[in-house]
C-alpha cells in the first residue's frame, strides 16, 4: 500500500517527519517497506515566465525565446516546441542540471544562436506516465497554481515536494488498504483528530429510477449505485494526476481518476460504467453462465465458469465482481452518462476467481482481504462530489442500495484480567478504553474489569477476545511490554524407546561403513512391478497422491528397497560402484477410512567391492558377498539386543531375490516375519538398470519395537581358559547349518563357551548330495580347568546328537 506524506496530512495533521511516521507504524505492526522522496531529481528545475519569442534566424522549426527566470537579466533559450509562447509560464532547467533521465544540461550554440538551458516538458521532468506523447513544454495554468514567480522551484510550485511511504500490509489488515485507514492509525499514536472527506451519506431510496439492481448471489454483501448525467469527459487536472502517480497509478480520465483515487483513499474500490451502453439500463449481480466469456479493460478475453460471480447487463456481463470491468461499457471519450457502482464483495469470492483467471488488480487486492460494507455509500458520495467538480453534470435523485448481505458485526467480551495475564501488564481499564478509542474502537463498561465491545465495520478482522487484546498490545507499544525470562523446570522429558532404538540403529549402520541415503516418500507406481511383486501382495497396493509432483512420484511408497535401488544405479552410472547404502524411513498401505497405516522400516543394500582401497590388491578387488550382508544385520540385531530372533531359510523365495541366497528374521519357533536379508535377483537389476550385483537387508522397525529387548547384564570375567575342539560332520545337503548349530547349543549344556562354523566344504572325497560342516566349539567351566575327559564326554554326547538327528557322519581329518 502506497501513500505520500502530504496526501496523508490532509486527514491527520501531524508534525512528525515522514521517517519517524514509518518507525511508529512499523512499531504498530505495519511494516514500512520504503520512504522515498518524491521527484528529487527536479529541486533545481525552476519556474520560468517566457518573456519574448521569435523565429530562430537559421531554422524554422526553432523559436528563441527571452525567459525571465528570478535572476536580473533574461536568460536565452532554443526551443523547438510547437505550443511556446509570450507570456506562459514553464519549467526551466539551467546549464549544470542532470534531469531524471540522465541528460545534462549544457550552454550550447544550437543553429549558431546560444541556447542557456532547457525549457522541459512532463515527459522529459518524468512527471507523466510511460508512454505519454509530448504535446509541448509544460503550460502551467496560474489560475491552477496561484503564486507562480519565475525563479520559484518546480517541486515547491507544483506541490511536487513530498515523500512516497509503502507499507506491506499482512493479509488480516484490510482496514489499512486506503490512507484514511493509515491516517487512524497515526492519530492513535499522535492524540489527533481524523478528518474524514465525508461524515456521512444521504440515504438512497429507490424511487422512480432509470436503471435496475437485482443481486441474485449470496457473494454480494452490499451493492449501492447511483446515476450521473452530463458528464463532461477530459484529462484529470494535475494535482490529481500527480497524486496518482506518486502511488504508481496510470491516470485516465477524469472519471476514472476519481474512482481510482477515492478507492486509494477509502480502501473501497469503484467503478464507472458508461451508462448508455448498458443493455437495458439493468445490473444484475449474478454467477457466469456456462462457457460465457468477456473481453476486460486490459484488452484480454476471459474464458468464465459458474463459480465466478459477475456484474451484467440485460444481456451479457461487463464486469468480473471485485476484480476488473469489462471493454464492453468503459468510460470513453464520449461517454456523458455515468452509472457508479460501490460494492462489499464476498473475499474468498473474489481470491477464487482472480486466481482462476491469474487477474490480479488493485481492486482484487482489497476484496481479498476484506472491505468495510458500511463504506460504499461513503466512498460513493465522496466520488461523486468530486466528479461533479471535475466533469461536471447533475447526480440523478435517489438510487440503489443492496444491504441484505452485510453480516451481523461480533459481540465481544474484553475483560482487563485477562490482558493483564496474556501480556504480563498492569494496564486499568481506562488505559484499554484509551488507547482503543484512538483507533475509533469504543465499547460499553459492564463493571470495572469488563468492556463490551462491537467492533467497528472496517475491522473485519476482529473476531475474537483475543484479536482486541493484540490491539491493546500493539497500540500500547510492543516496547512497553516488560519482559521476562520463562520459567522452565530444568527436567529431561521421558525417553522414547522407539525413538533411541532408531537412533541406535542409525549408528550403528554408520558403524558398519554404510552412509544413510534420504529419499521421496511419494515413488512410481512401476516399482512393484518392477520387483516382480504379485498381485496379491499388499505392497503392490499403494495410495495415490491427488496432486502429484509429477507421474514418476504419483504413489506412496510401501517399500524402501526400490529407492535404493535407484540410489544404487544412480551412483553405479556415476563411476562410484562400491556402495553401502541404508534409509530408515516409513512406508504406507492404503488401510482404513481416512488416514494410511504407516509402518517404520530399515532397508539397506551392499554392492562393488568388500575393501575399496585397501593396501593388499588381492583383499580391495574382493566384492561383497551374501555374508557381508547377512554380518551387518546380525551385528545390527546384536546391537540392539534382540537375542529372541534369528535367521532361517524360507520356505519360499520372494520373486525379487535370487534362490538359496535368502534368509528371514524371525523370532525362535515363531512364524512372524520381522524382516530378510538376501540378494536381489537378475530380473530385477536389469529392470533396475543395475550390472551388478546387490544384496539387500529389510527389516520392520515397527514390529521391532514391539519386542521386548535383552536387558544388560554383566557377568565377571571368566579366570580359567577355555578349550577349543573342532568338529566336522557330512550331512546331506539340505541340511540347514543353522539347525546343526541350534543342536550343538542344546547338546552343550554348562560347559559350551561358543560355537562357530569356520567351513562349509563341497567337493573331492565328499559323496554326492552331501556336505562337510566344520565347527569351531569352545568349552569352558567356570569353577575349574578343564581335562580331556569332562570335555570328551560333551563332545561324544554333541556328535551323538548330529549323527541321529541329522544323519550325519563324523569327517576324518
Amino acid at each position: 500500500m502506497k501513500f505520500t506524506y502530504n496526501w496523508l496530512r490532509e486527514y491527520v495533521a501531524v508534525e512528525l517527519p515522514p521517517e519517524e511516521i514509518a518507525a511508529r507504524l512499523t512499531l504498530l505492526g505495519l511494516e514500512v517497506d520504503a520512504v522515498e522522496p518524491l521527484y528529487p531529481g527536479l529541486d533545481e528545475v525552476v519556474i520560468a515566465r517566457v518573456a519574448a519569442v521569435r523565429p530562430h534566424p537559421n531554422a524554422d522549426r526553432l523559436t528563441l525565446c527571452e525567459v525571465e527566470d528570478g535572476s536580473t537579466d533574461l536568460r536565452r533559450v532554443v526551443c523547438g516546441a510547437p505550443n511556446v509562447r509570450a507570456g506562459m509560464f514553464a519549467a526551466l532547467v539551467v546549464p549544470g542540471t542532470v534531469l531524471p533521465g540522465g541528460l545534462k544540461i549544457r550552454s550550447s550554440k544550437i543553429r549558431g544562436e546560444l541556447s542557456e538551458g532547457m525549457l522541459c516538458s512532463e515527459q522529459e521532468l518524468g512527471l507523466a506516465p510511460e508512454g505519454t506523447v509530448s504535446g509541448g513544454i509544460m503550460d502551467l495554468d496560474p489560475a491552477e497554481f496561484p503564486g507562480l514567480r519565475p525563479g520559484a522551484p518546480l517541486r515547491e510550485a507544483l506541490g511536487l515536494a513530498d515523500t512516497m511511504i509503502e507499507v506491506d500490509l499482512t493479509p488480516n489488515r484490510p482496514d489499512c488498504t486506503g490512507v484514511i485507514g493509515l491516517a487512524r492509525e497515526v492519530a492513535g499514536f499522535s492524540g489527533l483528530p481524523l478528518t474524514k472527506p465525508v461524515a456521512e451519506a444521504p440515504e438512497l431510496t429507490a424511487g422512480e429510477l432509470p436503471f435496475s439492481v437485482s443481486v441474485e448471489a449470496p457473494d454480494c454483501h452490499r451493492y449501492a449505485a447511483r446515476l450521473l448525467r452530463g458528464v463532461r469527459i477530459a484529462p484529470s487536472p494535475r494535482w490529481l494526476r500527480q497524486r496518482l502517480l506518486a502511488v504508481g497509478l496510470r491516470p485516465i480520465n477524469n472519471v476514472v481518476d476519481v474512482t481510482n483515487l477515492v478507492m486509494m483513499e477509502y480502501g473501497q474500490p469503484m467503478h464507472a460504467f458508461d451508462f448508455d451502453r448498458l443493455a437495458g439500463g439493468r445490473i444484475r449481480v449474478r454467477r457466469a453462465a456456462p462457457g460465457e466469456k468477456m473481453t476486460t479493460l486490459d484488452g484480454g478475453e476471459r474464458q468464465l465458469d459458474p463459480e465466478m460471480l459477475v456484474i451484467a447487463d440485460a444481456e451479457k456481463a461487463v464486469a468480473i465482481a471485485g476484480i476488473m470491468g469489462g471493454a464492453s461499457s468503459e468510460v470513453s471519450p464520449e461517454t456523458v452518462n455515468i452509472l457508479l457502482e460501490s460494492a462489499c464483495f464476498e473475499a474468498k469470492s473474489v481470491r477464487r476467481t482472480a486466481a482462476a483467471l491469474k487477474l490480479a488488480t488493485d481492486s482484487s487486492y482489497r476484496f481479498e482481504r476484506g472491505v468495510d460494507p458500511q463504506a460504499a455509500p461513503l466512498a460513493m458520495e465522496r466520488a461523486l462530489r468530486l466528479m461533479r467538480e471535475l466533469a461536471g453534470g447533475e447526480v440523478v435523485a435517489g438510487g440503489i442500495d443492496y444491504r441484505e448481505g452485510v453480516p451481523e458485526p461480533p459481540v465481544l467480551t474484553l475483560r482487563l484480567a485477562r490482558i493483564n495475564d496474556l501480556l504480563g501488564t498492569s494496564l486499568d481499564l481506562a488505559t484499554v478504553e484509551k488507547v482503543l478509542a484512538g483507533i475509533e474502537i469504543t465499547g460499553e463498561r459492564l463493571d470495572e474489569q469488563t468492556l463490551r465491545i462491537v467492533p467497528p465495520s472496517f475491522r473485519v478482522d476482529l473476531e475474537r477476545e483475543i484479536d482486541l487484546i493484540e490491539e491493546v498490545a500493539r497500540l500500547i507499544g510492543y516496547d512497553r511490554i516488560p519482559t521476562s525470562m520463562p520459567q522452565v523446570e530444568m527436567t529431561l522429558p521421558p525417553l522414547d524407546a522407539a525413538a533411541g532404538r532408531r537412533e541406535k540403529a542409525r549408528a550403528l549402520m554408520l558403524a558398519a561403513g554404510c552412509f544413510e541415503a534420504i529419499n521421496y516418500s511419494f515413488v512410481n507406481p512401476a516399482h512393484g512391478e518392477a520387483l516382480g511383486l504379485p498381485d496379491h501382495d499388499s505392497r503392490r497396493r499403494s495410495l495415490a497422491l491427488l496432486n502429484p509432483l509429477s507421474e514418476e512420484q504419483c504413489v506412496m511408497r510401501t517399500t524402501l528397497l526400490p529407492g535404493l535401488l535407484e540410489n544404487a544405479r544412480h551412483n553405479i552410472n556415476h563411476q562410484s560402484t562400491d556402495l553401502r547404502l541404508f534409509e530408515l524411513g516409513k512406508v504406507f498401505f492404503p488401510e482404513g477410512a481416512e488416514l494410511p497405516r504407516e509402518e517404520e522400516r530399515l532397508a539397506a543394500v551392499f554392492s562393488g567391492r568388500r575393501h575399496p582401497g585397501a593396501p593388499l590388491l588381492w583383499e580391495g578387488e574382493t566384492p561383497v558377498d551374501f555374508y557381508d550382508i547377512k554380518g551387518a544385520l546380525e551385528e545390527l540385531l546384536a546391537g540392539l539386543a534382540f537375542d529372541c530372533l534369528e535367521l532361517t531359510s524360507a520356505a519360499e523365495t520372494p520373486p525379487y531375490a535370487e534362490p538359496g541366497c535368502h534368509l528371514v528374521l524371525t523370532e525362535s519357533k515363531g512364524e512372524q516375519s520381522y524382516g530378510e536379508c538376501g540378494k536381489f535377483s537378475t530380473s530385477v537389476l536389469k529392470a533396475f538398470g543395475i550390472k551388478q550385483e546387490v544384496f539387500y537387508l529389510d527389516i520392520s522397525m515397527s514390529l521391532l519395537n514391539a519386542l521386548a529387548a535383552a536387558r544388560p547384564s554383566f557377568s565377571s570375567l571368566p579366570r580359567f581358559p577355555a578349550v577349543k575342539w573342532d568338529l566336522a560332520m557330512l550331512v546331506p545337503e539340505e541340511v540347514a547349518a543353522g539347525d546343526m548349530l541350534a543342536a550343538i547349543r542344546e547338546a552343550g549344556g554348562k560347559l559350551l563357551d561358543r560355537v562357530e562354523i569356520f567351513d562349509v566344504y563341497r567337493g573331492k572325497n565328499i559323496g554326492g548330495g552331501r556336505k562337510s560342516v566344520a565347527f569351531a566349539i569352545h568349552y569352558r567351566d567356570a569353577e575349574q580347568t578343564l581335562n580331556d575327559k569332562k570335555v570328551g564326554v560333551v563332545h561324544g554326547r554333541i556328535i551323538d546328537l548330529l549323527e541321529k538327528r541329522f544323519h550325519g557322519q563324523l569327517r576324518e581329518a
